[in-house]
C-alpha cells in the first residue's frame, strides 16, 4: 500500500482523521527539526478536515524548537474532541512535548520518547575554540548537575563556598557568561511551565502531584538526553497514564507507514559528499526531501536542492622547511534552493 492507503487504513482502525508530521534525522547537514514554519501548513490540514471527533497526529522527529509544541497542540485541540499522537518510532525532545499534550499516546514496542531538557544557544554562550563563528550549546541539565554535584554529592552548603563554585564555573575555559546561565535558568523554568500546560490540557485531568511527577522525570530525573523511554516505562514508571499499546494490526500499519516515509526521508542515513557526487563525476545536483506533512486530502514536503562540484583547495602541510600549501581535490557543495512544496 502507498502512504495515502496506509493513512486511510489507520483512520479506519482508529475511527479518526490522521495528519502525519515527519522530520528527517538523516546524518549530515540536510535534515529537519520541528519548527514554527509548520504551523500554517497544519492549520490548512485542520481547515480541510474541519471539526471532528478524533484527530491523530502520526509523529516522527528527533526534536526541534520547544516553542512549537504548545502552539501546535492548542491549535489541533480546537478541531477535535480527542487528540492523540501515534508514535511509530522516535518522538524525541520537542516531539515528546507534543506527545505529552495528547489525550492518548499510541505506542508500539518500537516507539520511544525522550527527556525534554534542552540545550540553549544565544549570544552569551561561550565561543567554540574550533570554530569562532559558532557558539557552544549549553545543556540545561549539565548546569543543574554541576551545582547538584557541589551541593549534594560534595556537601557544599556554605554560601561563601557556593560562591567560589559559581565563580569557578563561569571562569572555566571557554568562559561562560553569567547571562548565559540566566538564559539556562529561564529556559529550564519555561520548559517546566510548558510541560505542565500540555499535560493539563488533557480531556481527563491528572492530579497535581501526578503532573509534577511526570514533569520532574522528563525535565530532570532521567539525567541524559540520550535516555530513550519505551511504552512500559513511560506508563508504569513515569506515570504517563495516557500511553496505550497499539495492537498487532495497528502496529503493523504504523510500521508500514513509517517505512514508506523512511524511503523518502532516509531516516538516520549517513551523508557523505563524495558519495553524493557520484563516481567519476565532476558536478552533480541532488534534491532531498527532509520533512512531510500529509493527510488523505493534502500533502506538503520540504525540499532542499544541492549542487555538488569537485574543486581544488590548498591545504597547509608541515615540512622540515616550514608550512607549505598543497593543492588537494575535495567535493564542495552549496544549497541552491529550499522550501515547502
Amino acid at each position: 500500500m502507498d502512504r495515502k492507503q496506509l493513512i486511510q487504513q489507520i483512520e479506519g482502525l482508529r475511527h479518526s482523521r490522521v495528519i502525519t508530521y515527519m522530520t528527517s534525522d538523516r546524518q549530515g547537514p540536510f535534515n529537519a527539526r520541528i519548527a514554527t514554519d509548520v504551523i500554517p501548513l497544519i492549520s490548512k490540514q485542520l481547515q480541510a478536515i474541519r471539526k471532528t471527533q478524533n484527530i491523530d497526529l502520526f509523529l516522527y522527529s528527533a526534536g526541534g524548537d520547544t516553542m512549537v509544541p504548545w502552539r501546535l497542540v492548542s491549535m489541533i485541540r480546537e478541531y477535535c474532541d480527542k487528540f492523540s499522537v501515534l508514535v511509530p518510532y522516535k518522538a524525541h525532545s520537542a516531539a515528546t512535548m507534543i506527545a505529552l499534550g495528547a489525550d492518548e499516546i499510541v505506542m508500539s514496542n518500537l516507539s520511544e520518547l525522550s527527556p525534554i531538557d534542552p540545550s540553549t544557544a544565544n549570544v552569551f554562550n561561550p565561543t567554540d575554540p574550533q570554530n569562532p563563528q559558532n557558539k557552544i550549546p549549553i545543556s540545561v541539565e549539565d548546569v543543574m548537575a554541576y551545582f547538584d554535584l557541589a551541593k549534594n554529592k560534595f556537601g557544599i552548603k556554605n554560601e561563601e563556598e557556593l560562591s567560589r563554585v559559581f565563580t569557578k564555573f563561569v571562569e572555566s575555559n571557554p568562559q561562560i557568561h553569567p547571562l548565559a546561565l540566566g538564559n539556562v535558568n529561564r529556559i529550564h523554568n519555561l520548559i517546566r511551565i510548558l510541560a505542565k500546560r500540555l499535560i493539563k490540557s488533557h480531556k481527563t485531568p491528572l492530579k497535581e502531584e501526578e503532573v509534577e511527577k511526570i514533569v520532574d522525570y522528563f525535565t530532570e530525573k532521567l539525567y541524559s538526553h540520550q535516555y530513550f523511554i519505551g511504552r512500559k516505562e513511560a506508563r508504569e514508571d513515569l506515570g504517563l497514564k495516557t500511553v496505550v499499546n497499539a495492537d498487532d494490526t495497528l502496529s503493523k500499519a504504523m510500521t508500514d507507514l513509517y517505512g514508506e516515509y523512511n524511503t523518502e526521508l532516509d531516516f538516520g542515513k549517513m551523508w557523505n559528499p563524495e558519495n553524493e557526487l557520484g563516481a567519476n563525476a565532476m558536478q552533480n545536483r541532488k534534491n532531498y526531501k527532509i520533512a512531510y506533512i500529509e493527510s488523505t486530502q493534502l500533502s506538503n514536503y520540504y525540499d532542499i536542492s544541492v549542487e555538488y562540484r569537485k574543486q581544488q583547495v590548498n591545504m597547509v602541510q608541515q615540512t622540515p622547511q616550514g608550512p607549505i600549501q598543497v593543492p588537494q581535490e575535495q567535493v564542495g557543495f552549496k544549497v541552491i534552493g529550499q522550501g515547502w512544496g
